[in-house]
């Protein structure tokens, strides 16, 4: 019989559909010649962001969460963020309601494509991201506001708070941090690094300011590592350390080689994974994994935004969404047609030929089209030997 997985399939806004597009004609390309007809992935569409809103006049329906909680698994295109009131961000929103508490970002260098930087082949890294907590919590107060004012005045009067420089223009927002979700972010990072033999996992943190945030993910990230990797560590098999992120950020540019998987807070995260996908290319070729590791649901997604500018003109780069692809197939155990993938993308860029993006940049650069790119990906994904 048949091994059909059925995926939730967001097609996004904006080039949403046009790297859709290009990412199920490729993974359908790599899972027939890695499996025949013993595996195939029936794609479900679900709606959300503008389609969603046109059709069903919300930007995010139920059936679409109750789709990803069926299956425990979707990817998606990217997705606009509403103007106005209601919610602040599909993706975050996502996130939060489906508790996907890793934002998983995988960080390489393919041969052949142009960087900033001298020696991207270094960069090799996996960032682990809390994706729930931090300021992207949503807590905030705008200034002006009564709800500011009275926050000021409890903070003030309360609390003690004398801090504040100029309390009638300030808008506020709070920065939660828990244990439970600095140690649930950190325990997947170990056995991440553990079970795919990386040697090390360093916590990304502002402590040295942020004492009780920043400072408590750093103690309570040691601290898991301690109660629940101590053989690993006592062994050399996993070596856990921090930095300070303004540090970090330095030093992934000096001495990327230093660094494996990366454990850090939302917004820290957010600005270490977009300087370190600038070093191999840039966030055109980043993927992304959105992942609740103690029920198993996952999304994948485009790291990139909906360019409405570029938007059906035939020149957007698929592959962040088409990596993000590869990263789903390796997360239900088909291996070897996520190989089959990045083999052909290998091929590809170090023949020079790859979207414009990209191929402008390159020695021996090939523009080509958004359609013509995913048909080349097929034809090395068909050249390839069982």
């Amino acid at each position: 019989m048949t091994d059909i997985r059925i995926v939730p399939l967001v097609k996004g806004d904006g080039v949403g559909p046009e790297v859709t597009r290009a990412m199920v004609e490729i993974l359908d390309a790599a899972v027939s010649k890695a499996y025949g007809e013993d595996r195939r992935i029936e794609w479900q569409e679900v709606l959300a962001g503008g389609k969603a809103f046109e059709q069903c006049g919300t930007y995010l329906p139920d059936e679409t969460l109750e789709a990803f909680k069926k299956y425990h698994i979707g990817i998606k295109g990217p997705l606009m963020t509403p103007v106005g009131g209601g919610i602040r961000s599909l993706n975050v929103a996502l996130r939060q309601e489906l508790d996907l508490f890793v934002c998983q970002r995988p960080v390489r260098w393919f041969k052949g494509v142009a960087s900033p930087v001298r020696h991207p082949e270094n960069v090799d890294m996996v960032i682990f991201r809390e994706n729930t907590e931090d300021i992207y919590a949503g807590i905030e107060w705008e200034a002006g506001t009564p709800q500011a004012r009275k926050f000021y005045d409890f903070i003030h009067n309360e609390m003690g708070v004398n801090k504040v420089r100029f309390p009638e223009t300030s808008s506020f927002g709070v920065k939660p941090v828990s244990e439970e979700g600095s140690k649930r972010l950190v325990r997947e990072a170990c056995r991440y690094a553990v079970g795919h033999g990386l040697p090390s996992v360093t916590l990304v943190h502002k402590g040295n300011i942020m004492k009780f945030t920043e400072g408590g993910f750093k103690k309570w990230g040691y601290e898991v590592a301690a109660e629940e990797f101590g053989e690993e560590i006592a062994s050399g098999k996993l070596v856990i350390k921090d930095c300070i992120c303004d540090a970090f950020l330095q030093n992934a540019l000096l001495k990327p080689e230093d660094y494996s998987v990366i454990a850090t807070l939302n917004l820290n995260g957010d600005y270490v994974s977009d300087m370190l996908a600038a070093q191999v290319g840039g966030i055109g070729i980043a993927p992304g994994a959105n992942i609740n590791y103690t029920t198993g649901d996952a999304i994948f997604e485009a790291t990139h935004g909906t360019a409405p500018d570029i938007a059906g003109k035939d020149i957007v780069n698929p592959c962040s969404n088409v990596l993000s692809g590869v990263m789903m197939l390796e997360y239900i155990g088909w291996d070897e047609a996520a190989r089959l993938v990045v083999k052909a993308l290998e091929k590809s860029f170090e023949a020079g030929y790859a979207t414009q993006d990209l191929a402008r940049l390159m020695e021996n650069g090939k523009p080509m089209g958004t359609a013509a790119f995913t048909g080349h990906i097929v034809e090395l994904i068909g050249e390839e030997k069982s």
